[in-house]
């Protein structure tokens, strides 16, 4: 038996376009990401003999699989291997809050997996069967900051963001991705050539380029997150975004202690959970 903790980092839409929509339902996109240090913590345990995937952590109806355990059968059969898993997950991600921690979750077992089995999968094999759980797991096999393009799946890596810290924001109710991608009323044709490139050096110009085609039809049914965007700014964030499609919102602040000092103010008044976090630069 062998057994690993690991991070599992929540992640922020800097900016997220939303170009199309393909002939299979998915949308094209383009974004800027970045992984924050909100992390869960998930401990893999791997028996010697085969035996059923166990992932404990996660709330599931009757019948469905945790992506985790989906990541975790996919990765042994790639090795053509049959082992019993134990998959242990202590959330602190919120769940359907835009921040990404079950595609993260799902990188995590995919990475972790071939590490602690020496399977030497590589990093470009990992990001293709992501994508296969979901559109934001290769982002975060990945592992640093990106721009994604495609359904997420195209990631480059992104220029060196400036030095700010954010503060996360969220209100305590649950945003279906699927009911906002489809309720997104498509008027835009444009390509990513015509998009200006997320090249940012500054504070002032990550603030500039941070834009979300999705909050629209979320603050159309939860208007309570552009709330949340004001307060932010009247509480010494430079800038706030929904993150991804929502219900999280972040706060742009030059320092931790200026979004910690926020955060408690924040939760103490609106009984909003906040989190201040840190950007990730470099994998876990």
């Amino acid at each position: 038996m062998i057994q690993c903790d690991l991070l599992s980092p929540a992640k922020i839409n800097l900016c997220l376009h939303v170009l199309g929509k393909r002939t299979d339902g998915y949308h094209v996109l383009a974004m800027a990401m970045q992984r924050v240090d909100l992390c869960d913590r998930v401990r893999l345990t791997v028996h010697d003999e085969a035996g059923p995937i166990c992932c404990r952590g996660v709330a599931l109806a009757d019948g469905e699989e945790n992506i985790a355990s989906r990541a975790a059968r996919l990765i042994l059969a790639e090795a053509g291997l049959s082992r019993a898993v134990d998959i242990d997950i202590d959330k602190k991600i919120p769940v359907a809050a835009g921040l990404g921690g079950g595609s993260s979750n799902a990188a995590t077992v995919l990475v972790g997996l071939d590490r602690m089995l020496n399977l030497g999968v590589g990093q470009r094999r990992l990001m293709e069967m992501g994508l296969s759980l979901g559109a934001d797991v290769p982002f975060f096999v990945f592992g640093r900051p990106a721009w994604a393009t495609g359904i997420g799946e195209q990631l480059e890596p992104l220029s060196p963001l400036p030095q700010v810290c954010y503060l996360l924001v969220h209100p305590g109710f649950k945003v279906s991705t699927a009911w906002v991608y489809q309720s997104l009323q498509l008027t835009i044709s444009d390509e990513v050539a015509n998009l200006p490139r997320f090249s940012v050096g500054s504070s002032d110009e990550l603030i500039a380029h941070m834009t979300n085609d999705l909050e629209r039809v979320t603050v159309s049914e939860f208007p309570e997150i552009e709330h949340i965007k004001d307060v932010l700014l009247d509480n010494g964030a430079r800038g706030a975004l929904m993150s991804g499609s929502g219900a999280t919102v972040f706060g742009v602040y030059a320092d931790f202690e200026s979004a910690r000092v926020a955060g408690e103010r924040l939760s103490a008044r609106y009984g909003w959970t906040t989190y201040p976090v840190r950007p990730l630069d470099a994998p876990l």
